[in-house]
Formats: structure tokens, sequence, C-alpha cells
């Protein structure tokens, strides 16, 4: 319960973002045009033309063709079609390229292929979490269909160089580079013109939760995952959902713009965090400066990290053990980076935006400082 000069700090927008004032205006004018947008009425032409135009800004913003936007229902589920749906349009190859550090909605296609017969080789990261490029060449064969690799890594924050991986797999004309960009859309500038799938979500950048998009380029054959019914493009069934398209695109534009200013102002929150975090016995930052500066990982070591959330939380501040999606008591990314398990078990994530506050991090010092004495006291 909030107690009287306390504030709620939000320290979990990695997890996911609440919908902007802007994006909600515009999501609310859409649901005047209620037509179906596959209709040839007037009512279904005037929504149809209003998605046509929300298409054109993503392409735009996003330096792509319209033609290869497509809408989904978030993150996972354009993961899930990127992954599953080029294997089986490219049933002769069995081979995928991916990384330790990946989010569950990627594991998860990855591990429904194997039990298919497909074979995945994780390749080897280095002691700052980047993939090791001389490996990952030396994992390619004739037989790899696919190689996703995230931009950013939703616990730690590892930033990976997904243009310099695109560009030398573009030397390779049969298999295909997948990146999932959820935690990086709005976050870092990301070029796309040597991905050839890419995946985001509406709700990590003050959209809706249930909004998403998968990028295919042109010359990616793929086979949708939903059939039947006509929608904006032929790899993913259904009627379009007008309302959520068009404010998808508003959080989009909103989100890239200023971006150079936004990542200036959360790098600077981040660093007034580590220089109050780091000075305490047992806390260890996982997050290096190979990291976005929205995402700082650390571990309590001692301290089971749903013990100090909850903790926490009695002061109304809310962070995330591990990924909001994650079904292991261990984290795999910090287990991977750091090789420690003890640290792997105890690790919690902290993930900061543009509209957080010096005032929010003051306080998160403050009631951190007494829960973790506390806590400590009691482990004793």
């Amino acid at each position: 319960m909030l107690k009287d000069g306390d504030i709620m700090v939000y320290l979990d927008y990695s997890a996911t973002t609440k919908v902007s004032d802007e994006v909600m205006d515009s999501f609310i004018k859409a649901s005047n045009y209620f037509g179906n947008p596959n209709s040839l009425h007037k009512l279904g032409l005037d929504a149809k033309n209003l998605i046509d135009a929300s298409t054109s800004q993503i392409a735009r913003l996003l330096n792509v063709d319209t033609s290869e936007v497509i809408y989904t229902s978030g993150a996972s589920e354009s993961n899930n079609t990127a992954i599953i749906g080029t294997c089986m349009a490219h049933p002769n190859k069995k081979h995928i390229i991916t990384t330790p550090f990946e989010h569950s909605s990627i594991y998860g296609p990855i591990n429904y292929l194997v039990d298919l017969g497909y074979i995945v080789d994780y390749v080897k990261i280095d002691n700052n979490g980047l993939v090791d490029i001389d490996n990952l060449k030396s994992l390619i064969t004739d037989d790899t269909i696919l190689v996703s690799i995230g931009c950013v890594n939703s616990e730690i924050g590892v930033r990976q160089p997904v243009e310099e991986i695109g560009e030398f797999l573009k030397e390779y004309k049969y298999l295909y580079f997948h990146s999932d960009l959820t935690q990086a859309i709005g976050k870092v500038k990301v070029d796309l013109k040597d991905i050839d799938l890419a995946s985001f979500s509406g709700h990590k950048i003050f959209g809706f939760i249930g909004s998403g998009c998968l990028i295919k380029k042109k010359s990616v054959s793929i086979k949708p995952l939903i059939h039947g019914g006509k929608s904006t493009t032929s790899f993913r069934s259904g009627t379009p959902a007008t309302e959520l398209i068009v404010s998808l695109s508003k959080a989009l534009r909103l989100a890239l713009e200023d971006l150079d200013k936004k990542y200036d102002y959360v790098s600077e929150l981040n660093k007034y965090l580590r220089n109050k975090l780091e000075k305490y016995d047992g806390v260890y930052i996982n997050s290096n400066d190979k990291c976005i500066p929205n995402i700082l990982n650390l571990s309590v070591v001692g301290i089971k990290p749903e013990v100090m959330q909850h903790a926490l939380e009695e002061y109304e501040i809310y962070i995330s053990t591990q990924s909001a999606c994650s079904v292991s008591s261990v984290s795999k990314a910090v287990m991977s980076l750091t090789n420690s398990k003890e640290k792997a078990a105890s690790s919690i994530r902290i993930s900061l935006s543009y509209i957080t506050t010096k005032e929010e991090l003051e306080y998160f010092v403050k009631c951190f400082d007494k829960c973790f004495r506390k806590l400590k006291e009691l482990s004793r």
C-alpha cells in the first residue's frame, strides 16, 4: 500500500508499457471506422484506406515496402510465423542457428521444429555476450535454412550487431536471417536493409497488447500459420483489426521520434542506478557496456529474486525477475553470460523508459536499501 509521500514506481517497461494517451486517441478515432476492411461498400473502403495509410507510415518509418508489412497479434506470433513459416516453405533444409540469448517465443517454435526432425545449433557468445561471428560462420552448412538472432536480449539488454551479421549472411543465398526486434524498436536505431525477417510488438512501445508486426522481405518465401479469410496480406489470414493497426502505426511513429535524445536521457538514468547499486556487497551488475541503457540486470546473491521483487512491491515498486514470458527459475541469459548459477538464480531486471523520472529512481534506491538490509538480516 502507498504511504504518505510515497510514489508508485514502474520499472518493468521491457515486459510491457502503458498505452500512451496519443495512441489511445488514435485507437478511439479509428473505432469510428467500424466497417469490415474486406467489405466493398463505403464503410469497408474507408476502413481499408485508413489501414493502407497506416501501413504506408510503418513502411516509411522502417524503410521497407508496404507489401513487406504483415500484421500479427504480437511478437510471439511474428516469431512463430517467421521461424515455422520459413522452414515449412523450404522442407528440404533442416538446420537452424540461434543463440542462448533468445526469448521463449523463439525457442518455442524452434523446439517444435526439432520434434519434427530439424537440427538446431547455438552460436557461441563472447565474454560480453556478443555473437562470435567466426563461430557463426563455421556453423553454416548447405542444410541451413534460418539464422535467428534477436537484436536486444530482453533480460540483460545485450545489443547484437545484427546489421553486421545480416551483411555477411547475404553471402549465403540459400538461407534467411530473422531478428526479433521487440526490445530494440523505439530504443535504438536498427537498419533492416540486410535483415530478411523482423518481429516487433506494439505493447513494448506504448501501444496495445495484441498488436504486432512481422516484416518479411519480398525475397523470402514463407507458409502462413493462419489460413482462411482475406486480410492485408496472404501470409496471415483474418479480418484486419483497424483500431490495432492504426494505433500500432501511431505508437511506432512516436517511439522513433527524438530517438537519440531519449537514448541519452535513459543512459543517464542507467548510470545513476549503476553508481548506487554496485556499492552493495553481494550485488553484481550483469548488464555491461554492450547493453542498451533501458535494461539493467543485476544479481542480488543470497536473496531469491521473487523475494526481492515482492519486498519492493510493498513500496509500490515494480520490477521483474526475468523476462515476463520466462518459464525457468534460473536465467538462461545470465547463466550464458556469467557462467555462474548463483548469479543466474538471483538475478532481477530493472527496465527503464524515457518517461522514467529521476525522482522515481531516487525513491527506488531508498526502498531498495531498506529491502536489501532487511532481507540480508533475515537470511543470516
